[in-house]
Parts: C-alpha cells; sequence; structure tokens
C-alpha cells in the first residue's frame, strides 16, 4: 500500500513523485521506462518567456527542475535584457543526454519513493473513489491518491504524410486503454496534436551562413540554491537562419501531403496556436517573406541540431527538398524526420483548482494530459498535484496559488476556469499582475510555502530569509541617509547626466531616477556595498517601480475581495432566478470556489456576478 501513486515519469511526473516523497510520504512512480525519466522527446529547452519564471517559482517552491537545468545545460541566456523586469526571464538549451539522467539520479536516489517500469491500464474504483491502479500485466497497486501525468501518450498516433500510426513520441509505446477507460468513468476528453522538427547532422552545417546566438557570458541561474556554475566558455552556441520565398513555394505546392492538410483525412485535433507547423505560418502569414528558423545543438554527446520553427508532417523527401533551400542547409543531411502527434487529454474543467478530478475523488492530473503544452507546464502542475495529493492525505487544507502570486497559479486558475481547447502555452500576456510575477522575486513570493510544506530545508531557507532581511535593512537604511547638494555631489550628478540637486534628498529618492544606480549611490556616499548582485537588483526594482507595484497590489487588493466571497460546490445554478442560460450552464460544470473565479468564466457576465451577489447575501441571511 502506497500514500501515492504517480503514472508517468514525464516532467509532470518527476515534480509529482519527488514533493510528496519529500514530504514523507511514501510513493510509487510506474513509468514505462526508467531510462526514459525527464525524456526531452521535442526541444531541449528550459525557460523562456514566462516559462522561465515558472522554473524559478519550481525551485522557489523546493522543486527540482531548475536545479536539475543548472547541472545539465549548455547555453543560458536572460531574455528581455532591454525591456522591463516583469518580461525578463531566462532560458537555458539543456543536454538532452545530461538533463535527464541527472534527474533520473535524483528520483532513485530519492527517499521514499519507489520506481517501477510498466504501463497502467485502468484505474481502481469504489464509491467514487480512487483505490489503485491496474497494470498492463493484470498486477494492482493500491494508494490513497493517484496522479495521472500521462503526457503526450495516451492513444497517441504519430502522423507523418498520409501515414498514421500508433506511437508515443519517439517511437515510445503509447497508453493504449487508459483513456478510454477515464471516459468510461465520465471524463470529457479532447484530442489534441503538437509536432516536432527535423534533426540534422551537426557537420553538415554551413554555420558562416548564419547568424551566431552565443549564450550570456555573466553567471546564471533557475535555481536560488545553485552555487556551482558550468564554466561559460564552455556554452555551445546556437545559430539563426530565415526561411525564404522558395522555401514558401516548395510548402505551398505540397500542402496537400501534408497531415494536418488532406493527407489523412477527419483529423479533428488542435494544435498549438503559438508554436506551429511551418505549413501552418506559410498558410496564416502569407504576407510574410521569411520565418526564423533556429539551430540548436540538443547535446554534447549528441552530433544532432533541432532545426527550431521547422516543424512539419510533410512527407520525407519533401522535407529533404525545402530544408535545401535554407541559407547554410544547402547541404545538411537529416538524421531524424520531423512529424506530427495526436493524443488524447482531459478538459481541464473537470478540475479543483488542486488538479483533484471532481468525478473520482483523490485522483489528481496534471502535465500535459490537462492539454498543457512545454516541459515547464507540465512540471509547475506536477509540483503542485504532489503538493495538495500529499496536503490531503495529512488532513491539511489545500495549497492554491492565487493569480497575482505565481505563473502556476494563472495556469491552473486558467485551465480550471477557462479549459482550452488548443495546447495551451503560458505567456506573459495571460498574468494580469505580471509586474508582480517577476524573474527576479520568485523566492520572496514563494518560498516561505516550500519551507512551510517540507520542500525546503532549514539552511535553505535560512540563506533565504538572510538575503530579505539585508534587502528590508538596505531599503530602511536609504530612507535615512539624507545626500546634500554639494558641490562634489552635483559635479557626479552632471558626470552621470543627472539633474543637480537645490535641496537634500534621501538616497532612496534619487535612486528613483532612472538613470541613478545602486552602485552611483554607494559611489555617492563613498561606500563598499556588501551586498549580493540579486540583492542590488531587489533593491533597484523595488525603488524604481514602486509606483507601478503599489498601483498593482491596489487592483490585487480589489480582486482579492472577490476571492473572499466563497461559493458552496452544492450549490444548483439552474435553480437561481434570472441568471442566463449559458451563465446556469457553465456555473454548473465549473462549480467555481469563489465570486472572482466565477466572474472570469467565459460565458458569465456582469449582470450574472450581481445576480450571484446578492443570491449570496439572500442565502447567508437563511
Amino acid at each position: 500500500m502506497y500514500d501515492i501513486i504517480v503514472i508517468g515519469g514525464g516532467h509532470a511526473g518527476c515534480e509529482a513523485a519527488l514533493a510528496p516523497a519529500r514530504m514523507g510520504l511514501k510513493i510509487l512512480l510506474v513509468t514505462a521506462k526508467i531510462s526514459k525519466i525527464a525524456h526531452m522527446p521535442c526541444n531541449p529547452s528550459i525557460g523562456g518567456p514566462a516559462k522561465g519564471i515558472v522554473v524559478r517559482e519550481i525551485d522557489a517552491l523546493g522543486g527540482e527542475m531548475g536545479r536539475n537545468t543548472d547541472k545539465s545545460h549548455i547555453q543560458m541566456r536572460l531574455l528581455n535584457t532591454g525591456k522591463g523586469p516583469g518580461v525578463q526571464a531566462l532560458r537555458a538549451q539543456a543536454d538532452k543526454v545530461d538533463y535527464p539522467k541527472n534527474m533520473q539520479t535524483t528520483l532513485l536516489n530519492q527517499q521514499n519513493l519507489t520506481i517501477i517500469e510498466e504501463m497502467v491500464d485502468d484505474l481502481i474504483i469504489e464509491d467514487k473513489k480512487i483505490i489503485g491502479v491496474l497494470l498492463e500485466n493484470r498486477e494492482k497497486y493500491f494508494a490513497k491518491a493517484v496522479i495521472i501525468t500521462a503526457g503526450t501518450y495516451l492513444q497517441a498516433k504519430i502522423m507523418l504524410s498520409n501515414e498514421k500510426w500508433s506511437s508515443g513520441p519517439d517511437d515510445e509505446k503509447p497508453s493504449l486503454n487508459l483513456s478510454d477507460n477515464l471516459r468510461n468513468l465520465g471524463f470529457e476528453t479532447l484530442r489534441l496534436k503538437t509536432g516536432t522538427p527535423p534533426r540534422v547532422a551537426i557537420d553538415t552545417i554551413d554555420y558562416s551562413k548564419t547568424e551566431i546566438q552565443r549564450g550570456d557570458m555573466e553567471y546564471h541561474a533557475f535555481s536560488y540554491d545553485t552555487t556551482d556554475y558550468k564554466p561559460l566558455e564552455n556554452q555551445v552556441p546556437c545559430y539563426l537562419t530565415y526561411t525564404n520565398l522558395d522555401t514558401h513555394e516548395i510548402i505551398l505546392k505540397n500542402l496537400s501531403k501534408s497531415s494536418m492538410y488532406g493527407a489523412i483525412e477527419n483529423i479533428d485535433s488542435k494544435g498549438p496556436r503559438y508554436c506551429p507547423s511551418i505549413e501552418d505560418k506559410i498558410v496564416r502569414f502569407n504576407d510574410k517573406t521569411r520565418h526564423q528558423i533556429f539551430l540548436e545543438p540538443e547535446s554534447i554527446h549528441i552530433p544532432e541540431i533541432y532545426v527550431q520553427g521547422f516543424s512539419t508532417s510533410l512527407p520525407k523527401d519533401v522535407q529533404d527538398i525545402m530544408i535545401h533551400t535554407i541559407k547554410g542547409l544547402e547541404n545538411c543531411r537529416i538524421v531524424r524526420y520531423a512529424y506530427a502527434i495526436e493524443y488524447d487529454a482531459i478538459d481541464p474543467t473537470q478540475l479543483w483548482a488542486t488538479l483533484e478530478s471532481k468525478l473520482i475523488e483523490n485522483l489528481y492530473f496534471a502535465g500535459q494530459v490537462n492539454g498543457t503544452s512545454g516541459y515547464e507546464e507540465a512540471a509547475g502542475q506536477g509540483l503542485m498535484a504532489g503538493i495538495n495529493a500529499a496536503l490531503k492525505i495529512k488532513g491539511k487544507a489545500p495549497f492554491i496559488l492565487k493569480r497575482n502570486e505565481a505563473y502556476i497559479g494563472v495556469m491552473i486558475d486558467d485551465l480550471v476556469t477557462k479549459g482550452t481547447q488548443e495546447p495551451y502555452r503560458l505567456l506573459t500576456s495571460r498574468a494580469e499582475y505580471r509586474l508582480l510575477l517577476r524573474h527576479d522575486n520568485a523566492d520572496m513570493r514563494l518560498r516561505d510555502y516550500g519551507y512551510k510544506f517540507g520542500l525546503i530545508d532549514k539552511s535553505r531557507f535560512q540563506k533565504f530569509t538572510n538575503k530579505k532581511a539585508k534587502i528590508e535593512n538596505e531599503l530602511n537604511r536609504l530612507s535615512n541617509i539624507k545626500i546634500l547638494p554639494t558641490n562634489d555631489v552635483n559635479n557626479y550628478l552632471n558626470s552621470n547626466e543627472s539633474a543637480v540637486l537645490k535641496d537634500s534628498i534621501t538616497a532612496l529618492n534619487l535612486l528613483k531616477r532612472p538613470e541613478i544606480s545602486y552602485c552611483n549611490i554607494m559611489d555617492l556616499l563613498n561606500e563598499e556595498t556588501l551586498l549580493t548582485k540579486a540583492e542590488i537588483q531587489q533593491i533597484e526594482i523595488q525603488i524604481k517601480y514602486e509606483g507601478y507595484i503599489k498601483k498593482t497590489i491596489s487592483l490585487v487588493e480589489k480582486m482579492n475581495k472577490l476571492e473572499d466571497k466563497k461559493l458552496s460546490v452544492d450549490i444548483d445554478y439552474l435553480k437561481i432566478p434570472n441568471l442566463a442560460l449559458e451563465a446556469k450552464t457553465k456555473l454548473n460544470k465549473i462549480k467555481p470556489l469563489t465570486i472572482g473565479q466565477a466572474k472570469r468564466i467565459s460565458g458569465v457576465n456582469p449582470s450574472d456576478i450581481s445576480i450571484l451577489l446578492v443570491y449570496l447575501e439572500s442565502y447567508r441571511k437563511k
């Protein structure tokens, strides 16, 4: 008997298994192959806009993805440095061999965690409550909770031109029966698709015709606890090239040979809007004369290049012709051809915000099975499902991140409140409070939670509290230091193209000037800083963006008043008079827990919310 069984060893499954094991529970991870745990069948990159912040949030909560990326990357860059802190994020090119290998080592050495190689065929249910799983070999394992992290394996089929066959990513064995059994239990499922581009031999590319994309020559880390950095000089560059009109002409001439454009009939699966195939790009953006193609190394151990931006389901001979039209790839050799893959996912509106199923008690879902795309989104859900399953078993309150607390909270709220009809991808535009959800402050937002749940040990937490205290003390100190309008001060300000002082000013208020840095303040005070780069960054952002941050917090406080108005899951909205029919249907399906969540449901209008508020008040008076 286990406390929790986790189905699937992808990025969601890794976090879903590690978190409750570290919280002291007995965990079983069931995966087809241990050697495929944390496998990266698509682009071996971690991070990017919004996604990189999720990885930092995972780390702040005590998850593993950030630490593993720091050990396993071959290049790292901080994106959007020319823009504000609300959109900056790390992106790493992970090593496709080292990343899963290092994660497997972590899982295999984790106390309280057992791993077996098998496939789950069915769930064992009693009285609408899950009690275990049935394996394909007919063995049964029992647990208090089960987390399904089946990725893109549920009834997965690979598509290449007019061919279609049953297979998971990289020709792995798919899960054939589990999604049918979920439907038999009453779950609504979606048919989604994604794709992968060709890989080409690294020594068949003419790099002189491309633009080099190097990693940053300064140390970055996803984890707040990383101290052992990989040598900067060992980073491997990526390269940029472009499609052209010749490429587009070949694609358009052969469009009917694409799986998604007529080569296979009756395909109703939906692909990712924000990571389309090259065919989709040419059709949807027919005014563009070129599209970016990034040549990204997959590993220092594998002589292959991932051709990012060239995902396709066109036949192999067409792939050969069209890739040779691209500068630098005229003589390249494809070693693995592109393909599309379709699979089953569940409608995520069937989940509570804890990621527990509304239909079957103690059954949780996390990752791409919930309709998301991306390793980072999967890992964030896996961590939250693991924490919440553990908390429920321990009889403790659930852990639900608000939209103003984390991108993970935005993602889960979007999924369970709005649902999705296509692979969901996190974007900075999805977060209305993104100035609060920054790359630099994930630990300030979330590390207390990680420590509370036992995922952050005392030494790591002490390091965090020391950092927090140093920032608070320095902000207080700067607010009490007066800088006088002396000749030396004004000459220094002049040299930095900053207005001279006529009256005294606090160091904190002087730092509000866009052109003045914390280092400038130290120069004026004739002091040497004892703070780290990260601590200085926190001070500068809190001071320079104070007005914007306060305005955002004010909006959060207004919204949180609606979040404080709780709704019972037992309400039958069909019986509430004057509600619009669509609102009644949507509210009955989603079963929102607060007025705030109800307001975010598509099809629920402000007038419906007003009626709900009146109903709530009358209900409480009874």
